[in-house]
């Protein structure tokens, strides 16, 4: 289960997200009195869809999942989150429920913030209500493009723009050991596990990537980029 644990105070941590740079250190102490962290176990819900919307979340470390619960369990991952990250989501200043899930993919400290002072210090301090809202709205310019995406290319267009998310957003590097399922790649790319696994076999055998287990290398970048331009 979630444990809760102390940490540096807000000031002092160098994790946190760009945007909380704009606060002063009276508005960051008046943060740190309102939040607390928790570690979660891998698989562990952190937010969950449909669920009272009352804190903001920063994760310190560890990676986490965006999805959105679909119908007869199927679920559309909208994006993998890294140490830094904030979760947030339209339900900050709307409807306060939270419209997707997030669960941690592996061992993740999260700092939660109360969402009443994270407001209070946003309608107190101009620069910072701007930046937050250029975030909000950055989030939802890349769910329009994912909507394109899933909605008008082919399978293997999804697996390459999948594969390159992971490669350029996530781990930052043409090589990686990818902490996620299949199952959530094939979740990436809206289609079933079998079809993912089919086209990352063809895109290994075309020579595209290697593929051991969960090492990933892109050999042929420019080859998933073409195929993502015209899948």
């Amino acid at each position: 289960m979630p444990t809760y644990i102390n940490n540096a105070l807000c000031k002092d941590c160098s994790k946190r997200l760009n945007i909380f740079h704009f606060l002063t250190d009276d508005e960051m102490d008046y943060i740190n009195e309102h939040r607390h962290e928790v570690k979660f176990n891998p698989g562990e819900t952190i937010f969950k869809q449909g669920g009272a919307f009352t804190h903001v979340a920063c994760l310190t470390s560890g990676y986490g999942k965006v999805y959105i619960e679909g119908i007869n369990k199927k679920n559309l991952v909208l994006n993998i989150l890294r140490p830094t990250e904030m979760i947030g989501g339209p339900g900050l200043f709307n409807d306060f429920r939270h419209h997707y899930s997030v669960s941690a993919i592996d061992d993740v400290v999260a700092c939660f913030i109360e969402v009443e002072s994270f407001m209070e210090v946003a309608k107190q301090n101009k620069e910072f209500a701007s930046e937050l809202f250029k975030w909000i709205n950055q989030k939802g310019v890349r769910n329009f493009e994912k909507l394109i995406n899933l909605t008008q290319k082919q399978m293997p267009g999804r697996i390459a723009d999948a594969l390159l998310y992971l490669s350029n957003s996530v781990y930052e590097n043409d090589k990686f050991t990818v902490n996620i399922s299949r199952q959530d790649i094939a979740d990436l790319a809206a289609m079933s596990k079998e079809s993912a696994i089919r086209i990352i076999k063809e895109f290994k055998e075309s020579g595209f990537i290697t593929c051991e287990g969960n090492d990933f290398n892109i050999l042929d970048p420019k080859a998933l980029h073409k195929i993502s331009q015209t899948g």
